[in-house]
């Protein structure tokens, strides 16, 4: 929940005339606020850089007032939605069983998902971090078919490493991330897990991008922060 529309399409506008700079296999994609998705679509026409919602809801449509549904997103140029952040899990008591709805929707109007898991801080203290990463992709990603898995990115946010002031090493990260895929492969098979981008979603920034990035199994990053400006965004992306 930040900048106004105005500033949020001059960010655009500063991220798509870096956007030539990062190199031609490394997708990038802006999540906005739903008010500032028409004017963003706009401005990345012809442009390398996608568009993201980030959030839908979890009905097709109806009388649910404020809620924005996935078509709608996809009516007005959104090719992703990212679904389970850890906010939305958090502050808005988001379960795995409506992210199984509102997957099927977003995939159903024809947009892909970034989908987030990842534990808080009590439960890494605990030495529950595969356990929960575990039970929230069985729960939503198990219940999709492999076909289903072409469409979906999974993000993984170390929730106690998020404005805690602890950080996950790049060893910690490149663990669970591996976890996860491993987890996919047992689903779906080695291909199917191997062709799931997996992204790194906790406190990215251009100063510890490439010691993340050269992880085997960290395919990119979810960006917080970092991305309400566009140097370091784009610097982010020359790490690859």
């Amino acid at each position: 929940m930040n900048t106004t529309v105005p500033e949020g399409v001059e960010l655009a506008k500063a991220v798509v005339a870096r956007s030539a700079e990062v190199p031609a296999n490394v997708k990038l994609i802006v999540a906005t606020p739903f008010p500032h998705l028409y004017p963003v679509c706009e401005v990345l026409k012809g442009s390398k850089v996608g568009l993201s919602a980030e959030n839908c809801a979890d009905k097709e449509k109806g009388a649910y007032t404020g809620e924005v549904s996935a078509a709608m997103l996809a009516s007005v140029g959104c090719q992703y939605t990212i679904l389970g952040h850890s906010e939305r899990r958090q502050y808005y008591g988001e379960t795995d069983a409506k992210l199984v709805d509102k997957v099927r929707l977003a995939l159903d109007a024809g947009l892909d998902v970034i989908l987030c898991v990842g534990e808080n801080l009590e439960e890494r203290e605990a030495g529950r971090h595969f356990e929960v990463c575990e039970t929230q992709i069985k729960n939503v990603l198990f219940t999709l078919s492999a076909e289903d898995m072409k469409h979906i990115v999974v993000a993984y946010e170390p929730v106690w490493a998020i404005g805690t002031g602890k950080t996950a090493t790049a060893e910690q990260a490149e663990e669970i991330h591996a976890f996860i895929r491993k987890t996919i492969a047992e689903k779906f098979g080695c291909e199917v897990a191997e062709d799931t981008t997996i992204l790194y979603g906790g406190s990215c920034k251009p100063s510890n991008a490439k010691e993340l990035f050269a992880q085997k199994d960290i395919d990119g990053g979810l960006i917080g922060g970092a991305a309400l400006k566009a140097d370091d965004f784009i610097g982010i992306a020359l790490s690859f």
